[in-house]
């Protein structure tokens, strides 16, 4: 999953309104924004594989650390404890928390059954990317739900605040089209360059969230 991972993290402002977005999206992104490192650290592997699915040429030989569930849940007290220690605020805490489990979640539900519980463990995963109407689907809900209630539970003040989501929303459009239409990639390598980029869109999440503010709900008003 791509951009239902980002409406997890948009719909997380509803439930921790004093943290940043840039926090909230980085959580359910964390698995992903990890992976490319350990890919160029040789820790864990991938193949290009046009057989693998119908939706993503990658056959997951081994990703444990990144990407098991015993692992996630670690990664997911690491976050929330670092943010713990920088916010003290526990709905972030527990929102950040939620959002980097999230992401195995989802995963489970798009996968073939690669998805190691533990390192060595059992693998699991229920195939959504062998059906593209499905897939689309999903990953629609996600992200429509999430575009939903962050613009509901936030208002621009500024230009930047207004134009700065809008461009975000349409440019994880054309990212995932693009690489929904795109041909696959050449090399192991191109892949982990090509996701390290995902590093910058929390900080560009950050960058027009503070310049919104959070809506009052109707029994604050």
């Amino acid at each position: 999953m791509f951009v239902g991972h980002f409406g997890i993290g948009l719909a997380a402002k509803r439930f921790a309104p004093r943290t940043s977005l840039g926090w909230l999206i980085a959580a359910p992104l964390l698995l992903d924004l990890l992976w490319p490192i350990f890919l160029l650290l040789g820790w864990e592997s991938v193949r290009i594989d046009t057989d693998a699915t119908v939706v993503t040429p990658f056959d997951f030989e081994s990703y444990p650390i990144s990407h098991s569930l015993v692992a996630a849940a670690g990664w997911a007290v690491l976050a929330g404890s670092v943010y713990w220690l920088i916010r003290g605020y526990v709905s972030g805490v527990v929102v950040i928390a939620a959002g980097v489990l999230s992401h195995w979640v989802l995963d489970l539900v798009v996968h073939r059954p690669d998805l190691p519980l533990f390192p060595g463990g059992p693998k699991f995963g229920l195939g959504l990317w062998n059906s593209v109407p499905a897939t689309l689907a999903a990953e629609a809900l996600f992200f429509g739900v999430g575009i939903w209630i962050y613009a509901r539970s936030t208002a621009a003040t500024s230009r930047g605040g207004r134009f700065g989501w809008w461009a975000f929303v349409v440019f994880l459009v054309f990212a995932y089209a693009s690489n929904f239409l795109g041909p696959p990639p050449t090399s192991v390598e191109e892949v982990a360059f090509v996701t390290l980029a995902l590093w910058l869109m929390p900080i560009w999440a950050w960058s027009f969230d503070r310049r919104r503010t959070v809506r009052a709900r109707p029994n604050q008003a």
